[in-house]
């Protein structure tokens, strides 16, 4: 038998030889530390393409989700959390079958947790894989949040993608890392718990960070460590499940972490930019965005107790303030800073406001004051 594992590779698989091709990178490009690949089945049906993998690389460890061959699916937080309940590694990394890892892609990310206790989680830069000059939509080098739930990236907000020039080359705390490449350090998710399942799938890896985050641990970039993404394999970019999803499950991850006392203010405000979307987008004739986003408010009005069991189990773990965790976060609104303000790179918002702190002052002195 070989040396224990280090690290714990989890890649959830649905469908597909691109499960290969992911494969073929993992086990090329990783030197230098002992690991084990582990792979959660959630296939609707048997296409052939986990066979043909085992075939290529007999070491990888199989596990079932519960869901697939002819079940339902379970989602992406179901295949992690099997995947990482059977890890052996100190570390894991969640790892879509859409990624191709960089050469030398784990030595900085096992550096960075290594040297500090407090990091819970990392992220590698991650670029798209169309387009290997721009930053992937879903993760680029770092998630960020404002303190209404919004999320957005150091090189993406909303539907403006920025080109890699190296602006964000710095190690940084940022608030959230992208599920689908997220290093973890594994002992601290006997604090936290794992993935939420309830979400099946968009959000559940921020709402994990916020639980960290609620634990008094840090999420940080590593864009030394480079991975490529291509996106929407799994679930296509333009999809109305997708966009009802990102609704639903950003309004429960709000409910979830906020303390009581400032979702008083936090979720009417919330609520009301969700009905300024609705109309925004029904005076431009989309209909897709307002019906995703008035079945994730019906969704969260209809299931009050599930809500409360979820909310109960994150707090569980807290023993940081709401005033710790906000200094994470953009204490303004992303989205009218984009849609009112004109702001379309993370690199002015995050500029202006540490340049003038009282211009998220005014903007939060009428939404309330955070502690």
């Amino acid at each position: 038998m070989g040396k224990a594992p280090l690290v714990s590779v989890v890649i959830p698989h649905y469908l597909g030889d691109i499960l290969s091709e992911c494969l073929a990178f993992v086990y090329a490009r990783t030197q230098g530390y002992p690991f084990e690949v582990i792979v959660a089945d959630d296939q609707p049906r048997d296409d052939g393409s986990l066979g043909r993998a085992l075939s290529r690389f007999p070491d990888i460890r199989i596990v079932k989700t519960g869901g697939g061959h002819g079940k339902p699916s379970k989602g992406m937080g179901a295949g992690c959390n099997r995947g990482l309940e059977v890890a052996r590694g100190r570390y894991a990394m969640l790892l879509n079958t859409d990624v191709e890892v960089a050469e030398g892609w784990l030595h900085p990310l096992v550096a960075a947790v290594e040297a500090d206790g407090t990091v819970g989680a990392c992220q590698p830069k991650v670029l798209s894989i169309r387009d290997r000059q721009r930053f992937d939509s879903g993760g680029a080098p770092g998630g960020m949040i404002d303190v209404l739930g919004y999320p957005f990236c150091l090189g993406r907000m909303f539907d403006t993608v920025e080109e890699d020039s190296g602006q964000y080359d710095r190690t940084r705390d940022i608030f959230w890392a992208m599920g689908g490449a997220m290093f973890l350090r594994v002992s601290c998710l006997e604090t936290t718990g794992l993935m939420d399942e309830g979400f099946y799938m968009h959000m559940e890896e921020i709402d994990l960070c916020w639980r960290l985050y609620l634990a008094g641990y840090r999420v940080i970039s590593v864009p030394q460590s480079v991975v490529y993404h291509y996106g929407g394999w799994s679930l296509g970019a333009e999809r109305l499940k997708k966009a009802y999803l990102n609704h639903r499950n950003s309004l429960v991850m709000v409910l979830k972490n906020w303390s009581a006392a400032h979702l008083a203010w936090i979720f009417p405000a919330r609520v009301c930019l969700e009905a300024a979307t609705v109309l925004m987008a029904v005076s431009k004739r989309d209909w897709k965005h307002p019906l995703a986003a008035l079945a994730g408010i019906l969704w969260v009005l209809t299931h009050p107790v599930d809500i409360l069991r979820r909310r109960r189990a994150a707090q569980r773990s807290r023993t940081a303030t709401d005033g710790e965790v906000v200094k994470r976060m953009f204490r303004g609104s992303v989205a009218f800073r984009y849609f009112v303000g004109g702001v379309r790179t993370a690199t002015e918002l995050l500029g202006r406001d540490e340049d003038r702190p009282e211009a998220s002052a005014r903007e939060g002195a009428s939404m309330g004051e955070m502690r």
